[in-house]
């Protein structure tokens, strides 16, 4: 009987000393997992900062294009004006 509850014992043991290092083995990996995400998150977001100041750059430089074509056609316009009056 003192046997059987040896066995036992030293069971029991294995088991809770196998369960606490498998338990930090989990939590590690989830703090990484939680490390990786929050990596991928910010540069995510370093990645859409970027996209949106090149974004804006191009739509500054389609606004200063189109600025400068509606000046040349104004002044084209004037041009044909003075010339058909006259002046």
């Amino acid at each position: 009987m003192i046997k059987k509850f040896a066995l036992l014992a030293t069971m029991a043991a294995f088991f809770v000393a196998c369960s606490s290092s498998t338990t930090e083995n989990m939590e590690n990996k989830a703090d990484e997992a939680a490390n990786s995400a929050q990596e991928m998150m910010d540069k995510a977001a370093a990645e859409a900062e970027a996209a949106a100041a090149e974004a804006a750059a191009a739509a500054a430089a389609a606004a200063d294009t189109a600025a400068a074509a509606v000046e040349g056609a104004v002044e084209g316009a004037t041009d044909a004006a003075h010339e058909a009056v006259g002046h």
